[in-house]
C-alpha cells in the first residue's frame, strides 16, 4: 500500500525541494549578483555548481535515512524501507540534476524553477500514463523518474537495479549542465531574453498590477500543472471502494476524511491539493523577501506608493491566486471523476469542498506575511508549518497521533465532504486569524527599516 499509494506523495515533493535547493544556489546567487562577488576571488566556474549539489546530496540523503526509519517503526522490513527511502531520495537527486541543466538555460530563478517544475509535471504524466495502460507499469512508465522507486518493487519482489536510472540522470545532467556552464556568460542565460516594450502598459501603474505581471507566469504554470494532475486523481475514484475493500489501510486513510470511502478519497484529494498550493502560496509572499533583498521594493516605494498599499497589493494578489489554484483542483478532480463512473454532480462538490480550504491558506499566508513584516529572514520558518501540516494531514490517520499534535495543523479543522457535514464555525474562525496575522504582518512592515537581514 505505501510503494503502490502514498511513494508518489513523498517522491514530488523531494523533486521540488531539490529543484528550489539547487535554483537558488546557482541561478538565484546570479541574479542577485552575489555570483559574480564570489567568482571575483579565486574560485572555479562549476563550484556554485557542486556546492548546490552537494547540499542537494546531504538533504535528499536526510529524506531517505528519516522516510527509512520511520518505515522501519512501523515494523516494515529493513531492506524493503531502506529501497523506498533510498529510491525517495534518487528521486530527488534526479530532479536536482534537472534543475542544474535548467539554471544554465534562463537568466532568471523563477524561469529556471519553472522550467524543472514543467519536467516534474511531464514526469508525472507520464508515470499516470503507463502505469494507466498496465499493471505494475507499461514500457511508458520507465521514462518517468517518478515511476523507478515503484519499480524497485519493494515489500513484493525487492530489486534495486532501477535505481540506477537516477543515477544515470543525475550524472548525465551534471555532465550536460557543466558543458553549457562554459558556453555563457555569468548573470546570462543560454536561451536569449525577450526584449520588453518600449512603453509600459497602463496595468503596471498600480502595486497590484505589478504583482499580477510579476507573478502571472507561475499562476499559469501551477495551474496546467495542478489541473492535469487533479484530473488523474479524480479519475481513481471510481475504483476507490474496491481499492479500500482489499487495504483497510488504505480505507483508514479515506475514513479520516469522510465515513464514505469516495467522499473521503474527495476530502483527501481536497487536503493534498490544498497542501500544495499552500506551498505556492508561502513562495509568492516569500518574493516580497526577494523584492526588497534585491532592492526592487526600495524603488518600488521610492514613489508615491506607501508601504502598506504595496504589500496589500502582493498579499491581496496571492490570496486570489490561492483561491483560483483551488477552484482549478478541484474542477479537475470533479472532472477526472466524471471522466470514470461519477455523477455530473460530482464537479460541484469537490470544487467547493477543496474552496472550503482556503480560510486555511489564509493562516499560511498570514503567518508568512506576519514573520515577514517582523524580519524578512524569519518569514523562511513558514515552511515548517506548511510541513508539518502536509504530514500530519496525510499520514496521521495511519499513525494513530493524539488530536492535540495534528489540531496544531490549519488544515485539520475541516470536514469538507459530504458538503452537509461542513462546519461554519472552524470556517470563520481560521477565516478570521488569517485575517488578524496579515494586518498583524501590514502593520509590522510598516513599522520596520527595509532591507534587514
Amino acid at each position: 500500500m505505501i510503494t503502490n499509494e502514498m511513494v508518489l506523495w513523498l517522491a514530488v515533493p523531494a523533486a521540488m525541494m531539490s529543484i528550489f535547493l539547487v535554483v537558488r544556489h546557482t541561478r538565484a546567487e546570479e541574479e542577485t549578483g552575489r555570483a559574480e562577488l564570489i567568482r571575483s576571488a579565486v574560485v572555479g566556474r562549476h563550484a556554485a555548481p557542486l556546492a548546490a549539489l552537494v547540499v542537494a546530496v546531504i538533504a535528499n540523503a536526510a529524506v531517505a535515512v528519516l522516510t527509512t526509519l520511520a518505515m522501519m517503526s512501523g515494523g516494515l522490513a529493513v531492506a524493503d524501507s531502506l529501497a523506498v527511502g533510498v529510491g525517495i531520495g534518487m528521486t530527488g537527486l534526479a530532479f536536482a540534476g534537472v534543475a542544474t541543466v535548467t539554471a544554465q538555460l534562463t537568466e532568471h530563478a523563477r524561469s529556471a524553477s519553472s522550467l524543472a517544475m514543467t519536467v516534474v509535471g511531464a514526469a508525472f504524466l507520464l508515470r499516470a500514463i503507463g502505469d494507466a495502460a498496465e499493471p505494475g507499469g507499461s514500457l511508458v512508465s520507465w521514462f518517468s523518474p517518478l515511476a523507478w522507486v515503484q519499480q524497485t518493487r519493494p515489500f513484493v519482489d525487492l530489486r534495486w537495479w532501477p535505481l540506477l536510472l537516477a543515477v544515470a540522470v543525475v550524472l548525465g545532467c551534471v555532465a550536460i549542465a557543466y558543458a553549457l556552464s562554459g558556453r555563457r556568460d555569468v548573470g546570462a542565460g543560454l536561451l536569449p531574453a525577450r526584449l520588453g516594450r518600449a512603453e509600459a502598459p497602463a496595468s503596471l501603474s498600480t502595486p497590484f498590477g505589478l504583482a499580477f505581471r510579476q507573478q502571472r507566469a507561475s499562476v499559469i504554470g501551477w495551474a496546467i500543472g495542478l489541473f492535469i494532475f487533479a484530473a488523474a486523481s479524480g479519475s481513481l475514484s471510481d475504483s476507490v471502494t474496491e481499492a479500500v475493500a482489499e487495504n483497510p489501510d488504505m480505507g483508514e486513510v479515506f475514513a479520516a476524511n469522510g465515513k464514505d470511502p469516495t467522499d473521503g478519497f474527495y476530502a483527501t484529494m481536497a487536503l493534498f491539493f490544498a497542501l500544495l498550493i499552500a506551498a505556492f502560496a508561502v513562495s509568492s509572499v516569500l518574493r516580497l523577501r526577494s523584492e526588497e533583498r534585491t532592492g526592487h521594493a526600495e524603488a518600488v516605494l521610492a514613489t508615491a506608493v506607501s508601504r502598506g498599499r504595496w504589500i496589500t497589493a502582493w498579499l491581496t494578489f496571492t490570496v486570489l491566486a490561492s483561491t483560483f489554484l483551488l477552484a482549478v483542483s478541484g474542477l479537475g478532480v470533479g472532472l477526472g471523476a466524471v471522466g470514470g463512473a461519477a455523477g455530473a454532480g460530482v464537479i460541484g462538490e469537490v470544487t467547493v469542498a477543496t474552496l472550503a480550504f482556503l480560510p486555511a491558506e489564509l493562516v499560511v499566508i498570514g503567518v508568512a506575511a506576519a514573520l515577514f513584516g517582523i524580519r524578512p529572514g524569519w518569514s523562511v520558518w513558514v515552511w515548517l508549518l506548511v510541513g508539518y501540516a502536509f504530514f500530519f494531514g496525510m499520514f496521521g490517520a495511519l499513525l494513530d497521533l493524539p488530536g492535540l499534535v495534528a489540531d496544531i495543523s490549519p488544515f485539520s479543522h475541516l470536514t469538507v465532504m459530504p458538503l452537509k457535514g461542513l462546519d461554519a464555525v472552524p470556517l470563520i474562525a481560521l477565516a478570521a486569524i488569517g485575517v488578524a496575522l496579515l494586518t498583524a504582518g501590514r502593520t509590522t512592515f510598516q513599522h520596520r527599516d527595509l532591507d534587514l537581514p
